[in-house]
C-alpha cells in the first residue's frame, strides 16, 4: 500500500499536505482501494469552517458511499475542478493518482495544533496493518 512521507494522515483514512497556512486533504490509496471505483464526490462545503472529524463531503463508488472526515479544523477553500461533476467530472482520478490529481479539497487551517493530532505515515501503516 502507497503510504507517502511528508503527509499527515487521519484514522479515518485521510491524507493531509499542509503548505504553510493551507492544507490540501485527499483520500489515501487504502481507503480508495477498499472503496472500489469512486463514480462521484460531493463536497457543499465550500467555504464553510469545519471542525475537526466532521464530514465535510462524500465518495459514492460503485458497491458504497462513504462519508469524508475533516482531519483538523479549517475553512474549505477549494473543492477539486477535476473531480468535481461541475468541472471536469473525472472522480476515477481519486483511484488512479490518490496522492496528486485526486486531492478533494484545499482548506485554510484554523489551528495548526491540531496538526499534531495527525498520524506519521509509519503510525498509519500501523493502523491499516
Amino acid at each position: 500500500m502507497n503510504v507517502p512521507e511528508g503527509l499527515k494522515y487521519s484514522s479515518e483514512h485521510e491524507w493531509i499536505k499542509i503548505d504553510d497556512k493551507i492544507a490540501t486533504i485527499g483520500v489515501t490509496d487504502h481507503a480508495q482501494s477498499e472503496l472500489g471505483d469512486i463514480v462521484y464526490v460531493e463536497v457543499d462545503t465550500v467555504d464553510e469552517d469545519i471542525i475537526k472529524d466532521k464530514v465535510f463531503g462524500s465518495v459514492e463508488a460503485v458497491k458504497t458511499t462513504s462519508d469524508l472526515f475533516m482531519p483538523i479544523s479549517g475553512k474549505v477553500i477549494e473543492f477539486n475542478e477535476k473531480i468535481s461533476e461541475d468541472g471536469d467530472d473525472n472522480p476515477a482520478l481519486i483511484n488512479e493518482d490518490p496522492y496528486g490529481g485526486g486531492w478533494i479539497i484545499k482548506i485554510e487551517i484554523q489551528d495548526m495544533e491540531e496538526i499534531e493530532t495527525l498520524l506519521s505515515a509509519d503510525e498509519y501503516k500501523n493502523l491499516i496493518g
